[in-house]
């Protein structure tokens, strides 16, 4: 509202001004020809013609000091408004334009202009009435050119809108009502378009976080027909376990000294294995058992965990212990097992493909305290951790690159340290792969510490 006044009022200032103008050249017309004429030699009704033409009632013209009344047809009785086009400021032409429109009846205008020749100025006397005809049809006009300027406008605004916004909201909102009703199909996934825009981004994004969830899903799936799977052998599996155990319990009454020293380790072995399928695989329902810590020592679990990955009879891998004497730490033992026992596995089948002697293919386990952490780095000398794997080390089915191998073993020992309040990761800029777990200890309760003291 307020641009359309802006720019009409001075539009109609302009077209009064140019339509008194328009007067005054019609008017000094008509005086070079009653001018040029003898005194008394234009009849009146040819004076009438001219000021009708002109549309005016009376045209005077001055020279020097005289004042020459050229012709008059029915002059009014008094001068409503005085105009001097010479002097006339914007300011004043919209003012006065303006109360012309506002004014009622025929009144009467003189306006005053230049004159041509060598007079000083020439007047014209006009009904106003006519003027204010004029004025509101060029403001009807104006008006409706406006409105169609502006509809056009607004339809061109509304087109622009619409192909370049709307219409592309509309696409992004259809394709999440889609994708929300069979988030797994990947035929759901939204083709972004090339736009570089906020919109195009987006479409971009929603596409990359789509894919991630149909793949995200799709391993959830993997992982709960894992999960039945493994309950449905669970029970076969536990009965041939438990068979295994009764057999080996005969076997330990054997009075062999061979039979006698791996005989235990057989029974353990066969224990933990009962107790791990007695969870039905906890990992296939994405839950471990909460952790048993006590302090425990590390350097006989390192040696179980050498003997059962095979490592203790092998001449053509080199086992290097670097333990720190009595050192121990804050964990379940057997979960620290299975964590060391991964570790181990992936390390020997690293270094199956890996070409040399036993004076090349190492693994060492080191073993150190920094102060109230438990720190255990299991390193090898193969052909590391390739650049694409470590993106996604310790998630599950991402970094096995062996075939037949799951993915699985770092993330499981990832699961457990954590568990433990403790962290797993791959040490940079080592020769072959170096993982390095560290578990806190477990803060002491300065309460149970005087209970303890105060029983004893």
């Amino acid at each position: 509202m307020i641009a359309g006044l802006m720019i009409y009022v001075p539009a109609i200032a302009n077209f009064w001004t140019n339509r008194l103008n328009d007067r005054l050249a019609a008017a000094n017309t008509a005086a070079l020809v009653l001018d040029a004429a003898p005194l008394g030699m234009v009849p009146d009704s040819l004076a009438r013609q001219i000021l009708t033409s002109v549309g005016a009632r009376a045209v005077a013209i001055k020279m020097g000091q005289q004042r020459r009344l050229l012709a008059s047809a029915d002059p009014p009785a008094t001068i409503d408004h005085d105009v001097d086009l010479r002097t006339l400021t914007v300011w004043s032409a919209i003012v006065e334009s303006l109360e012309t429109m506002l004014e009622r009846g025929n009144q009467s205008i003189r306006v005053v202009g230049p004159a041509p020749g060598g007079a000083q100025f020439i007047e014209v006397v006009i009904d106003e009435a006519p003027l204010r005809q004029a004025m509101y049809r060029f403001s009807r006009n104006l008006i409706l050119v406006s409105l169609l300027i502006a509809t056009l406008s607004a339809g061109l605004v509304y087109l622009a809108l619409h192909y370049l916004f709307v219409r592309p909201m509309r696409r992004l909102t259809a394709n999440l009502v889609g994708f929300h009703e069979n988030p797994e199909s990947a035929a759901r996934i939204i083709v972004p378009s090339q736009r570089g825009d906020e919109i195009g981004i987006a479409e971009r994004e929603l596409s990359d976080m789509q894919r991630d969830l149909v793949s995200m899903l799709s391993q959830k799936s993997r992982l709960a027909a894992l999960g039945l799977a493994v309950s449905k052998i669970n029970h076969d599996l536990r009965n041939l376990l438990a068979s295994s155990q009764l057999l080996s319990d005969q076997l330990a009454s054997v009075p062999d000294p061979r039979v006698q020293r791996f005989a235990p380790k057989l029974m353990r072995s066969l224990e933990r294995a009962i107790d791990f399928c007695q969870s039905t695989l906890s990992y296939g329902r994405a839950q471990e058992a909460e952790p048993d810590r006590r302090m425990i020592q590390v350097e006989p679990v390192v040696t179980e965990v050498r003997e059962s990955a095979g490592l203790a009879a092998d001449a053509s891998i080199t086992w290097i212990s670097a333990i720190e004497r009595g050192l121990s730490i804050d964990a379940d033992p057997d979960q620290l097992f299975r964590v060391l026992l991964n570790l181990v596995r992936n390390a020997a089948q690293a270094l199956e493909s890996a070409k040399g002697d036993a004076a090349t293919l190492q693994i060492r386990i080191t073993g150190r305290r920094e102060g109230s952490v438990a720190i255990i780095e299991v390193s090898d000398t193969g052909p590391g951790v390739p650049a694409k794997a470590r993106e996604h080390l310790f998630e599950a089915f991402q970094t096995s690159g062996r075939p037949g191998g799951s993915g699985l073993g770092l993330a499981i020992a990832a699961e457990l340290v954590r568990a433990h309040g403790g962290d797993i990761h791959l040490v940079e800029g080592t020769i072959g792969a170096t993982f390095r777990v560290s578990i806190p200890d477990r803060p002491v309760e300065l309460q149970s510490v005087r209970n303890e003291r105060a029983r004893a």
